[in-house]
């Protein structure tokens, strides 16, 4: 039997060593604040996206994996992506590879602070 889900990717999770300055860091970057979330059985913020059935993910107080290791979550950005990758930096990330042209877009691998590998997509 064969299982074929509208997405493959249903929901992502970024460990993260301080709360307030990861959100700050994806804030600043993505240009899209992340919201504070209490349901769960740990403090998070989640990454905000249009309407409900939006594949989503949140960053928790946790143990990122060691500097660059991990999975690589690719996270939209508004076009340019060089402005994108400048605030990177700017916030204490750091940028890994040069622009990478496919047929979908455009991205980037970048480390956010605490090492996380993630790639920023524009189309």
């Amino acid at each position: 039997m064969s299982f074929t889900p509208q997405n493959s990717i249903v929901w992502f999770e970024i460990p993260v060593t301080d709360m307030a300055r990861a959100k700050s860091f994806y804030g600043a970057v993505l240009q899209n604040e992340l919201a504070d979330e209490t349901g769960g059985p740990n403090p998070m913020a989640m990454f905000v996206s249009a309407g409900s059935a939006a594949v989503s993910g949140h960053i928790y107080p946790g143990k990122p994996a060691a500097a660059g290791s991990g999975s690589t979550i690719h996270l939209a950005v508004a076009a340019p992506l060089e402005e994108a990758m400048e605030r990177v930096t700017a916030n204490g990330g750091q940028v890994v590879s040069p622009p990478i042209q496919i047929p979908a877009g455009r991205f980037a691998y970048c480390l956010d602070p605490d090492g996380n590998s993630i790639g920023l997509f524009t189309t």
